[in-house]
């Protein structure tokens, strides 16, 4: 017998049907990489994090098993208790050399970095926590968290920020914004968002997870993009994605703002510690970001590529300089519809709808990595034009 909860969800699931907005999971069956095989087939893969195409890289892959060979599978412990060990000191401190921040602390995600951040230093209804509209869920979800006050600033709207501040009263005050938005795949005006958190006493957070390996002269994220790399902004970043495309995440910041993260952030006290693997995978990720700058090089000359392609296709996306390069196609349906013929022509691509971005404003996410070819490229342009011309309405007007 099906109970009343059940019967809910299951509604709800056949409505999702219904409507073509039911997620179907693909099943990939082979290593992450630029080339593999999902569901059978072998593809391109135009849907993933794997920025510098580091996520099966030898080195990587070297340094993962030898931390299993020493360390084993994991902690069995969290970090206060008995599961600190020293690949996580020595984590830490290789993101403190990247970075060139004062300390750093990590977490199992940057996803439960930002939920271990954003509620711990502004805990009260004293406190005031300024964000933009489309920053990522986790952000969300760490700012429901908060009994801070709650000011939603329009995307990328400055002025009225400005504003906001100016009639705010609190105590700590807080500007949290993404470093590069996921699913815009814009770039936050970080110079004046550090001008307004300093005229109005305020500390900015910025999630680099995917600027972090992708902007910068050397791959450090938007700070370093813009040259404004200031020691009291706080940053999180992850570990999954451009990094080794593993799991994990950290809080860079000052030495007082990780140490009371230690000792108060509920995520870090009460969950495990990264598996050693993860560690010492990452560390080598960033060995190969520093000692291999034409990665940065030849993802960028992959990014402009592929986005010319797109726009001499004639299909509508948001302009920009990063390897998230959208494809609006209006509606989730048809978003979702065109992800499968896509993947018919042995491309995948994710399309994303209502509520991950505003409805009408459903998208093909199509995201490049420094593992292309532009052989590569150039079938997934040709894919594109082909499922395009059978879905008029996905065409800029």
């Amino acid at each position: 017998m099906q109970t009343t909860l059940e019967k809910t969800l299951a509604s709800e699931l056949q409505e999702l049907h219904d409507t073509g907005q039911y997620k179907q999971a693909n099943e990939l069956q082979r290593p992450q990489a630029p080339r593999t095989r999902m569901d059978g087939k072998d593809i391109v893969m135009l849907s993933s994090n794997n920025y510098l195409g580091l996520a099966n890289h030898p080195k990587v892959l070297e340094a993962a098993r030898n931390a299993i060979e020493k360390y084993g599978m994991g902690t069995a412990s969290v970090r206060f208790i008995c599961g600190t060990m020293t690949c996580h000191l020595e984590l830490e401190q290789k993101i403190r050399e990247f970075i060139g921040c004062e300390a750093s602390t990590t977490f199992i995600s940057c996803w439960d970095a930002n939920v271990g951040l954003i509620p711990t230093l502004a805990p009260t209804k004293e406190d005031a926590i300024f964000t933009d509209a489309l920053n990522h869920a986790s952000i969300i979800d760490a700012i429901r968290l908060s009994k801070a006050q709650r000011f939603i600033y329009k995307h990328q709207n400055l002025d009225e920020l400005e504003q906001m501040l100016k009639s705010a009263t609190a105590r700590n005050r807080l500007i949290i914004t993404d470093g590069v938005f996921s699913m815009e795949g814009d770039v936050a005006q970080l110079p004046r968002l550090k001008e307004l958190a300093n005229a109005h006493d305020a500390v900015l957070i910025v999630d680099e997870s995917h600027a972090t390996g992708v902007l910068g002269a050397t791959g450090k994220g938007t700070a370093e993009h813009f040259g404004v790399i200031d020691p009291n902004t706080i940053q999180t970043s992850t570990l999954g994605k451009a990094l080794g495309g593993s799991c994990g995440g950290y809080v860079a910041a000052s030495q007082v703002v990780c140490d009371y993260l230690v000792q108060k952030s509920r995520p870090q006290l009460f969950s495990n510690a990264l598996p050693p693997a993860v560690c010492y995978g990452s560390m080598a990720a960033i060995d190969v970001l520093m000692s291999e700058p034409e990665r940065l090089e030849k993802l960028r000359a992959n990014t402009k590529h592929f986005r010319a392609g797109v726009s001499e296709l004639g299909l509508k996306t948001i302009e920009g300089i990063t390897p998230i390069v959208p494809v609006i196609v209006g509606e989730t349906p048809t978003a979702i519809q065109m992800q499968k013929a896509l993947l018919e022509e042995n491309v995948f691509v994710s399309g994303f709808g209502f509520p991950v971005v505003p409805r009408g404003a459903a998208r093909l996410r199509c995201q490049i990595s420094a593992g292309h070819e532009t052989e590569d490229l150039d079938l997934a342009l040709a894919a594109l034009k082909k499922v395009a011309d059978k879905f008029p309405e996905s065409r800029a007007t």
